[in-house]
């Protein structure tokens, strides 16, 4: 986890600003006959790093499925890693704060930690 953390760290920062979602998980998308029909809760909206909102790569996605959004939205290497780098974050973040009060919180983060874990170099 910590050289993850590091490796996000050490890329180079993003070319300009963008307006972002910040909060891009399960339970702010609203589904209907399987595709996402909205996003809601906007409390994190701001302006910052654009891999922000790559996060549903791993808190949504199998792998083959993370592998075409990759494709599509066309991240490169640098954003991806620093998408992992927030993904982790918001995870660890997570765990404390919903340990005693949000299981379904705290499962979340967790299987969001095992898919940043296990995601390929």
């Amino acid at each position: 986890m910590t050289a993850l953390w590091e490796g996000a760290l050490d890329q180079p920062a993003w070319a300009q600003d963008q307006w972002l979602h910040g909060d891009i998980q399960p339970g702010n998308l609203l589904v209907q006959r399987g595709r996402i029909t909205a996003v809601i809760d906007f409390g994190l909206l701001g302006v910052g790093d654009p891999a922000v909102d790559v996060l549903p790569a791993w808190n949504l996605f199998d792998d083959a499925s993370r592998r075409l959004f990759r494709d599509l939205l066309q991240v490169d290497t640098a954003t991806w890693y620093r998408a992992q780098g927030w993904s982790l974050f918001q995870a660890v973040m997570a765990l404390p704060f919903y340990w005693h009060t949000n299981p379904t919180m705290v499962h979340l983060a967790q299987r969001l930690v095992h898919e940043i874990l296990r995601e390929p170099d």
